[in-house]
């Protein structure tokens, strides 16, 4: 985790171990990984924990299995529409599927895409990205991580 830290603002290191901190203890309260899981995203009983400062006003996550701050965590990530998603990278590969809204996501050297509800994505771990979600609602996107979760803004030193 050293290594992290010291791409990360102080606000962003705080809101992420809040976040991190509170989702877990939810999951693994809720949720035990022998047995199977089964969410409905429009669940009333999700819990919605805010995006590091770096992302857009109205940004929030929810954890849906596992530990966000061990790895192999699958999430909900929500942004309302006409939202613009600033320059960020993982340490972790993400797989996606947007649930619903339209998306556009720009890799650093590569054309746009854009994601339409049901559209299956992947990211390469560290590679910078931006996106928006367009007009036609609020994009929520299932992200599943291989290591911890996290956003840092801008691009890898």
């Amino acid at each position: 985790m050293k290594t992290y830290l010291k791409y990360i603002r102080s606000n962003e290191l705080i809101t992420l171990l809040l976040l991190s901190f509170s989702l877990s203890f939810q999951a693994q309260e809720k949720i035990e990984h022998k047995n199977s899981v089964a969410i409905n995203i429009n669940d009333s009983n999700l819990e919605w924990g805010s995006c590091p400062d770096f992302m857009p006003e109205g940004c929030n996550i929810s954890v849906l299995h596992g530990d966000p701050a061990k790895g192999n965590a699958d999430i909900l990530f929500k942004v309302p529409a006409n939202s613009d998603i600033p320059l960020h990278w993982h340490t972790s590969a993400e797989r996606m599927v947007l649930l619903s809204g339209e998306m556009e996501v720009t890799y650093e050297g590569e054309e746009t895409q854009t994601l339409k509800s049901g559209t299956y994505a992947y990211g390469p771990a560290g590679k910078p990205h931006t996106a928006k979600c367009k007009d036609s609602g609020p994009c929520v996107l299932f992200i599943g991580f291989n290591e911890p979760v996290d956003a840092y803004s801008g691009k890898p030193d």
